[in-house]
């Protein structure tokens, strides 16, 4: 670990912190909600030592990157304008891509506007649904899973970002990293958030997490909040105004697609048949393979950190020239 080096870089107006190690073909990877760029620190030393330079910034909102505070300034227009001009502060014309959770969110829409920057994908956890032009994406939630549904929940500035700051931030990331329930996660406001966070304190962390580990992500979010995540949740619906001239196009780079069987994405209502069953193909027609991984469940590159790296390496060795 000592050997990553740490940079601050400006970019697109705003300064994004960014972690390297490797020389040799760049790897973008983008980590999601509420991580950092430490959520890859197995990948970036694993593809580091097979030839590969490995970048992997804090999203603006995390970590040591740039917070703006309006929540407008977090829609993926704005992330992928980050990441194409950190490609362009390091001289980098084309790259291999890796997305978990957000990251991945944000991976499918860096294909989407600038596919002639991206080698191929290697995507975690979050498929690629085409827009759907007749409803926005906050109130299909809200059809599927009540008004309860966490995404829903997040749209409620400030209410909820004083009740995720009134839970010890240690506890919090223990709790949310250890999740292994596939149901929606749903939050009455009828009950305080801190409610929902039943795991005891003093329980073991499971063998893929170590209290370094929860340490190192409790320090950042206690500096920052959590605010800045957040507000990637509030533009869902504003990338759908925005996305409006993208409505039917396909991802058109090469893509390898992994997701534990425990994930909440993996059992939502319809997405093993999404995913099996020729919907997630013809929207992303070069999907070379699909990965499903047994007892996995949502932190799938933490939780499985060397099968998640070899399965990352094996894809992009076939593109390497």
């Amino acid at each position: 670990m000592e050997k990553i080096e740490h940079k601050a870089l400006a970019v697109n107006g705003i300064n994004l912190h960014v972690a390297e190690i490797g020389e040799g073909p760049a790897i973008l990877l983008l980590h999601g909600f509420p991580e950092l760029w430490y959520s890859w620190r197995h990948q970036m030393l694993f593809l580091s030592s097979r030839g590969y330079r490995a970048i992997a910034p804090d999203l603006r909102g995390f970590g040591d990157s740039d917070a703006p505070p309006s929540a407008a300034a977090y829609t993926a227009l704005h992330v992928v304008g980050d990441l194409v001009a950190l490609l362009d502060s390091l001289g980098l014309d084309r790259v291999f891509l890796v997305g978990h959770d957000w990251g991945a969110a944000i991976a499918w829409f860096f294909c989407l506007f600038r596919p002639d920057r991206i080698k191929a994908l290697v995507n975690t956890s979050i498929v690629f649904k085409p827009r759907n032009p007749s409803v926005k994406p906050i109130q299909a939630r809200r059809d599927m899973f009540g008004d309860d549904y966490y995404m829903c929940r997040f749209q409620e500035v400030g209410k909820i970002d004083d009740e995720f700051a009134s839970v010890d931030t240690a506890k919090l990331m223990k709790t949310i990293l250890s999740l292994r329930d596939p149901s929606p996660p749903c939050f009455p406001k009828d009950k305080a958030f801190g409610a929902f966070l039943d795991i005891p304190f003093e329980s073991p962390l499971p063998p893929w997490l170590t209290q370094e580990d929860i340490d190192y992500f409790a320090t950042k979010y206690r500096k920052t909040g959590i605010t800045g995540g957040l507000n990637y949740y509030r533009c869902m619906d504003v990338n759908w105004e925005l996305t409006a001239p993208w409505t039917g196009v396909q991802i058109r780079v090469p893509v390898k697609f992994i997701v534990g069987d425990l994930d909440m994405t993996y059992n939502i209502p319809g997405a093993k048949d999404y995913i099996h069953n020729g919907g997630f193909k013809k929207n992303v027609p070069l999907l070379e393979e699909v990965v499903v991984m047994e007892g996995v469940a949502h932190f799938i590159n933490q939780e499985k950190p060397e099968d998640t790296s070899a399965h990352i390496y094996d894809f992009i060795e076939k593109f390497k020239n």
